[in-house]
């Protein structure tokens, strides 16, 4: 095929011309338009809904934040006052016949030292392993001679409750 120098050229149809096409395409156009200046506001009108939404949302988070902080740092103290309150934090002794040894004051105070020195290892420890070794503290009270004034003493453990302060009553008996 030869080329008998027509050229084909793609050529847009003379519509331009007819006032039917003219106000089609002048129609196409405005519509065009306004379809766009309307989509424009509705993204607008969206967009600030999610941007206020948003800022709500970043708000209630900053909030929850700090409660939760405040949470925490109370249940942190919480625990902390729970478990002193789950350790023994102190040792009581009473001696319930010193008066039948007519024991002075000091005397009764050398014997309860002695005998908070002999278990104070149980300080801060929690109560369910000191109730659980319980007979072993007895056992190291009661093994044990006293010397007060030129006399010896044994004791022996009437009464032992176990809290946070463990509480025990004695006894003296003169050591044989």
């Amino acid at each position: 095929m030869a080329d008998s120098g027509a050229s084909f050229i793609m050529r847009i149809p003379p519509y331009y011309r007819r006032p039917g096409w003219q106000r089609f395409f002048a129609g196409v156009v405005i519509g065009s338009v306004i379809s766009w200046c309307f989509f424009l506001f509705t993204y607008v009108t969206l967009q600030e809904k999610q941007i206020s939404q948003i800022q709500e949302q970043k708000d209630t988070i900053a909030d929850l934040k700090q409660k939760k902080k405040i949470y925490e740092e109370d249940f942190l103290e919480y625990n902390k006052e729970n478990l002193k309150k789950l350790t023994v934090q102190n040792i009581e002794v009473r001696i319930t016949n010193g008066d039948k040894y007519k024991f002075t004051p000091f005397m009764t105070g050398m014997v309860k030292e002695q005998v908070k020195d002999d278990i104070s290892d149980i300080l801060a420890k929690d109560i369910d392993s000191v109730h659980k070794t319980r007979n072993l503290i007895k056992l190291a009270i009661e093994n044990k001679i006293y010397p007060i004034d030129d006399k010896e003493y044994k004791v022996k453990v009437v009464e032992m409750t176990i809290s946070t302060t463990v509480s025990i009553g004695l006894e003296l008996s003169f050591a044989k």
